[in-house]
């Protein structure tokens, strides 16, 4: 297993792409990443400072007869996204990222890589280091806890920024130009209950387990049609209990807001009689699914264990209304674009279900375009989750990137791109929650590109970059800050 990152080309985006994997930085826990960043730009003699948000500044001058170009930010955001496969040990906040040459990509072994957006920290690392390159005035801009909730693009103050052009380094597809994205919504739904004491006689204790999906990035990937744990398992649930009694005594299913649910599971109780037909409908259920998402889901497995019977259980009149909530909560994608062919408009994930022997949690991440679609679609959401019984508060909405398909910083890095590739790159938009959105609400008149390498797989544990697409970003990018237009 190779794991000598450092003899890949472009040399100092990889050098310091290995030193940032020792790094633990999941969201909320920066500080040594951080630490990292400053103490670099402190040994280069750069100007640099952290904000009350925790997002780390730097500002390098422009190279000689470049001062008069217009100014460049160049930013990405510091955490990762901490998700392991489940026979995985690790520690995100304590171990390093175990990643390794496999083939034309760098992968991790059983967690995610963290090249989301580790790639775009090193590239900008890498331009503050080399004096050789031409450019005119930078600033790098690293922004604190974006895949929780984007808090350090909430959190920029104006003022500190005086670029003109802001370059977001956080795509995933080389070759494109992301001049848009989707707004976001969060739901937050709260089931609360007194557990009951479970029945002692007569039941069987099963754990049933949602495993082996693929998961990925609940807005790059939501339009791959993938099956959500969270939603597989419910199903199972519901169609159950029509036949016999089904008790549930607790559910924990899903990660991250951001991530399709890879996996769930529940611990039931069935009366012993009905158990092996209860068995056998799961089963059943399995050939079902695998046959509905064939040619999408390859490893789907839904399976059944006998367990130790817990002494409490979930509420009879809450597990019935949670859920029927859950199937009838709108997943996927909702609606696609009619402007931008391919593109998803509009989508849910039901990312979280946990149960804590006092409430239910679940919660949803809502993106779209159209801020009066995303913002229905949160109301949808509420009045069935609301009629079941449950609390519900819509958060952390933010809005959508608009296209400008006439920005001049999008015609130069056209023009570039087809002098160093001998073609034009693809101008399009994504539905995620860059950050551009937000930090274009706090600077209006930045002039903005989003655009990277390509990374498969993004917030799972099969995250992987692709090594050639590294140089050919890192190369576009250099060119790109060398023919920055001047200020008129």
């Amino acid at each position: 297993m190779n794991k000598n990152l450092t003899a890949l080309r472009p040399a100092l985006v990889w050098k310091h792409f290995a030193e940032i994997l020792r790094i633990p930085r999941p969201s909320s826990h920066e500080g040594e990443i951080r630490e990292y960043i400053l103490d670099f730009a402190r040994s280069k003699g750069l100007e640099c400072k952290e904000d009350a948000v925790h997002n780390v500044y730097v500002r390098k001058p422009s190279s000689q007869g470049m001062e008069h170009r217009k100014g460049v930010i160049l930013q990405a955001h510091l955490d990762m996204v901490p998700q392991k496969n489940n026979d995985k040990q690790f520690d995100f906040t304590k171990d390093p990222i175990d990643a390794y040459i496999d083939g034309e990509w760098v992968t991790a072994d059983g967690t995610t890589l963290g090249a989301d957006n580790g790639i775009g920290v090193a590239s900008i690392l890498a331009v503050l280091e080399d004096d050789t390159l031409i450019h005119g005035p930078l600033e790098a801009l690293f922004t604190a806890t974006e895949e929780t909730g984007m808090d350090g693009a909430f959190g920029l103050q104006a003022g500190l920024l005086h670029g003109d052009i802001l370059l977001n380094l956080d795509s995933e597809t080389e070759g494109e130009l992301y001049v848009g994205c989707a707004g976001g919504l969060d739901a937050n739904l709260t089931f609360d209950y007194a557990a009951e004491t479970a029945p002692s006689d007569g039941y069987t204790a099963a754990r049933i387990t949602v495993k082996g999906l693929k998961g990925g990035h609940s807005g790059i990937q939501i339009v791959c049609q993938r099956a959500n744990a969270n939603k597989l398992l419910f199903r199972f649930l519901h169609e159950a209990a029509a036949a016999r009694e089904v008790l549930l005594c607790s559910v924990d299913g899903g990660g991250l807001r951001n991530a399709i649910p890879r996996e769930s599971e529940a611990v039931v109780l069935v009366r012993t009689d009905a158990f092996e037909s209860f068995a056998a409908e799961l089963a059943a259920y399995e050939k079902t699914v695998e046959a509905e998402f064939a040619g999408i889901e390859d490893h789907i497995s839904i399976a059944l264990e006998k367990c130790q019977a817990p002494a409490q259980m979930i509420a009879r009149e809450v597990a019935a209304k949670l859920i029927k909530a859950v199937v009838a909560c709108p997943d996927g994608v909702q609606r696609m674009s009619m402007a931008m062919p391919g593109l998803v408009q509009t989508s849910n994930n039901l990312a979280r279900v946990v149960s804590d022997g006092k409430t239910v949690k679940l919660q949803c991440l809502l993106r779209s375009s159209v801020n009066s679609e995303k913002q229905a679609l949160g109301e949808a959401i509420a009045a069935v989750f609301g009629l079941a019984g449950a609390h519900v508060l819509l958060t952390g909405s933010y809005n959508g990137w608009n296209p400008d398909t006439d920005s001049p910083i999008l015609h130069a890095m056209v023009a570039s791109y087809e002098t160093l590739f001998g073609k034009k790159p693809q101008v399009t938009a994504i539905h995620a929650g860059l950050e551009c959105g937000i930090i274009g609400a706090t600077y209006p008149n930045l002039d903005m590109i989003s655009f990277g390498p390509t990374i498969a797989y993004p917030h799972s544990p099969d995250e992987k970059v692709e090594i050639a697409s590294v140089a050919k970003f890192y190369d576009f990018l250099v060119h790109t800050l060398c023919n920055i237009p001047g200020k008129e």
